[in-house]
């Protein structure tokens, strides 16, 4: 049996998609942060791709690979396994480009994801438990109804695709030190290793990956791809169990070293990103960042550096939860029992004493028949917006003044209130 050999992208490949896909590609900004710099102690510009139509890089590849297509294969179309951004990328440039597109998603995907999928006019099927199982099912389609399958990162043309990102990047910002680089699958690291080696061979591109699926990590340590398991992430984009053997062969000479990053650290860059930035991405993109602020990077510092922000698909929920959860981490959002006398104005002295000190009360609820023992007093639990941890003591110590017993809780570290 005869196996087809798939070239090795070059540099030429990337300047070639370059002017391929530009008419259906967003030109995203790559501008220095004054404020990310400042926290990270570095010179921090920010690719902002996540400004492209559908909130991704992911278009890139995927308009390089759609055009590349000959007539007999766009007539039957194309299909991939995806729980996302690759997903809404091919639905999106198929439509544009008269292509019929078929997605296969996992049950886990975001049904918010499933429906955008849908208005670009892919036929979207839903099955399996992972994109095992979704890929397993595109499978049955190629051999039924002899459709393209567009892998979503180890293809030569999403490969030279994802790498025109950093053609723009190496035009935008004058001789980067090091750009970071988020890694999945490997196809967008391989990409921007492709270029960076022929055109700024003096800069490092290094990975981040999450700690719960360091796919390229193992793959680098082995000298070969290998599954690794992979735990629920904030950073589901890069929730890749083995990264591409194309992706990984084109990479893996090119790139200075990998590093992984907790879910802790990627929240609070999510946050920054928001608070700073102004701008939303989702957990894949925030990884650069989070390696930065986790001090994985130490000898970055005063060095110029690119954080590509690749993504902004994240689920309202998901981003109210995470901003919550890091403004907790930061020790601004605290939560604590209070101990009142169950009388009127009770609640209000409580109040007061949390004004008197500036900070806000986001939420109180009472608890009656599971508090004190005393049934004169209530417990109050409380969740109150502070400036810090020192203005939480200044809450507390409000509150002792006017004979309030406080606990304190949600992972306070531990602030003495007695």
């Amino acid at each position: 049996m005869s196996h087809q050999v798939i070239a090795i992208p070059t540099f030429e490949d990337v300047v070639e998609a370059a002017t391929r896909i530009a008419s259906g590609i967003v030109h995203t900004p790559c501008r220095p942060s004054a404020a990310l710099s400042e926290i990270c102690k570095a010179e921090v510009w920010c690719k902002l791709d996540y400004q492209q139509s559908t909130g991704s890089f992911k278009e890139r590849g995927a308009r390089n690979a759609l055009m590349q297509l000959d007539s007999a294969s766009r007539a039957k179309g194309v299909i991939a396994a995806s729980a996302g951004n690759h997903a809404l990328a091919l639905a999106f440039h198929g439509r544009a480009l008269g292509i019929p597109v078929t997605v296969v998603m996992p049950r886990f995907a975001p049904l918010v994801k499933q429906v955008r999928c849908r208005q670009f006019g892919a036929r979207v099927r839903v099955h399996g438990d992972n994109i095992a199982d979704a890929r397993l099912c595109a499978d049955e389609f190629v051999a039924a109804e002899g459709l393209t399958y567009i892998n979503g990162f180890n293809d030569p043309a999403i490969i030279t695709g994802a790498g025109t990102c950093a053609l723009e990047i190496i035009e935008q910002c004058p001789e980067p030190d090091a750009i970071l680089v988020p890694v999945g699958g490997g196809g967008l690291i391989a990409g921007v290793s492709l270029v960076v080696s022929r055109l700024r061979p003096a800069t490092r591109v290094i990975g981040v990956e999450s700690v719960r699926c360091p796919s390229m990590t193992s793959a680098l340590a082995l000298g070969r791809p290998v599954r690794v398991s992979s735990e629920s992430s904030l950073a589901d984009g890069l929730a890749v169990p083995e990264v591409g053997s194309l992706a990984f062969e084109v990479a893996r000479n090119r790139i200075e070293q990998v590093v992984t990053v907790g879910e802790e650290s990627i929240t609070r860059a999510i946050l920054r990103i928001a608070e700073l930035e102004k701008g939303v991405v989702e957990g894949a993109a925030a990884t650069p960042l989070a390696a930065l602020l986790e001090g994985k990077l130490p000898h970055l510092t005063g060095k110029k550096i690119v954080l590509i922000l690749c993504g902004g698909n994240i689920d309202p929920t998901t981003l109210s939860r995470v901003i919550e959860h890091g403004l907790a981490l930061d020790g601004r959002l605290i939560q604590f029992l209070a101990v009142i006398r169950d009388r009127p104005g009770g609640l209000a002295d409580l109040a007061t004493g949390i004004a008197s000190t500036g900070a806000s009360i986001k939420q109180v609820s009472h608890e009656r028949a599971f508090g004190e023992a005393d049934v004169s007093k209530v417990q109050v639990l409380c969740q109150v917006e502070v400036r810090g941890l020192e203005h939480a003591e200044e809450v507390f110590q409000a509150l002792r003044e006017r004979d309030i017993e406080v606990v304190a809780r949600g992972g306070l570290r531990e602030i003495a209130t007695h």
